[in-house]
C-alpha cells in the first residue's frame, strides 16, 4: 500500500508584487519532484523523480502551462485567498 499525492502552492512576496508558484509531488509522504516557477523546469527531489522530470521537461506545453501557473493561478486566485490571509493580520 502506498500514499501519491501533489500540492501546488503559490508563495507571494510584498503582494502580487514576486510570486513563485511550486507544484510538488509526493510518495508516501516523501517529496520526489517539483516544478519551481523560479527555476523554470521539473526538477528531480529523489531518484524516484528523475524519470517523471525528464519526462515533463521534454514537453514544451506542459512547461509553458507550468510556467505561466504564476499568473493564471496565483495572481488570478489572490484576492480569493487574501481576504482570508492578509487581512486578518
Amino acid at each position: 500500500r502506498f500514499l501519491e499525492y501533489s500540492t501546488s502552492e503559490c508563495h507571494f512576496f510584498n503582494g502580487t508584487e514576486r510570486v513563485r508558484f511550486l507544484d510538488r509531488y509526493f510518495h508516501n509522504q516523501e517529496e520526489f519532484v517539483r516544478f519551481d516557477s523560479d527555476v523554470g523546469e521539473y526538477r528531480a527531489v529523489t531518484e524516484l523523480g528523475r524519470p517523471a522530470a525528464e519526462h515533463w521537461n521534454s514537453q514544451k506545453d506542459i512547461l509553458e502551462r507550468r510556467r505561466a501557473e504564476v499568473d493564471t493561478y496565483c495572481r488570478h486566485n489572490y484576492g480569493v485567498v487574501e481576504s482570508f490571509t492578509v487581512q486578518r493580520r
